[in-house]
């Protein structure tokens, strides 16, 4: 029997679910933040895990049958421990593994393998211990340092975070002129003529915002609405009020400082007052 009323998006008449960047803070993030979240995040990733097939059919080698190529990137698990380290694009794959022809498939997680390396940033001029996988030492390799590695790679094969703010790092440290090297300046000129191609790419305001995640994005840009919109509290403007008013009916006790009304109350009348209020005070005797 067919349903009386349209189902599921019809019934809602074309509605749409607000995405992070189009509601709250979200929505008054640059340009330039949102060119490097479609970077890491929409940005179709190379293949590592599989080998990618050109074309649109596929004959098998044994029966002759022609079959479609179904191109389905296999889904990847980014652990917390993966942006702490850089895995070269690899992560946690989680599937199913037939360990005996006889029995029923259980389910498995292939892990990289993981090692502690020790790479140099010559923009940086420092050595870094972290965890790597095979694959990040020989991608190094072939790009002839670290350096090239992170800044030819883009957000979406580097994946981790701690990479990322590397690559940011790196870049700020290129648009600055290598301050870091003030100390060697023939060492210096050339870290710049070698990497300065990298920062064609990029405008300042993005070179700023590269490298964030969602969270820290969203800070940096509450502290820069705070920064230019300061927030005084109400006491303040009300006691700057009241100031002012005492001062035009002319009391003296008023004063020319703004940061506090002084009222002057007798030594005798204080202390009496004192210790009315006071529980603990001694009684007068009688």
């Amino acid at each position: 029997m067919a349903h009386a009323t349209p189902q599921g998006a019809k019934l809602l008449n074309g509605w749409k679910r607000l995405t992070s960047f189009e509601q709250g803070l979200g929505a008054q993030l640059p340009e330039a933040y949102k060119k490097f979240w479609r970077e890491w995040k929409h940005t179709k990733p190379t293949a590592v895990h599989y080998i990618p097939k050109s074309g649109r059919w596929q004959r098998d080698e044994l029966t002759g049958q022609v079959r479609p190529i179904q191109e389905h990137p296999l889904p990847l698990i980014d652990v917390p421990e993966s942006h702490e380290g850089i895995w070269g694009g690899e992560a946690v794959i989680k599937g199913f593994q037939k360990r005996d022809r006889l029995k029923r498939r259980v389910p498995h997680f292939w892990v990289p393998v993981l090692r502690k390396s020790v790479v140099h940033s010559a923009v940086l001029g420092e050595y870094m211990s972290v965890v790597v996988t095979d694959r990040t030492i020989n991608l190094i390799h072939e790009s002839h340092g670290f350096d090239h590695y992170l800044l030819k790679t883009p957000a979406c094969d580097l994946r981790s975070e701690l990479a990322l703010s590397l690559k940011r790092k790196i870049l700020k440290t290129l648009e600055e002129g290598c301050p870091n090297l003030a100390g060697s300046p023939n060492k210096q000129q050339e870290v710049i003529k070698e990497f300065q191609k990298y920062l064609d790419g990029y405008t300042s305001e993005e070179i700023d915002w590269y490298g964030l995640t969602y969270k820290q994005a969203i800070k940096k840009l509450d502290a820069k609405i705070k920064a230019e919109n300061p927030i005084v509290p109400h006491k303040l403007e009300f006691r700057s009020k009241l100031i002012e008013q005492l001062r035009q009916a002319g009391i003296k006790e008023a004063g020319n400082d703004d940061s506090e009304v002084v009222t002057k109350i007798p030594s005798d009348e204080s202390k009496n007052w004192l210790s009315k209020m006071n529980p603990f005070g001694k009684k007068q005797e009688t």
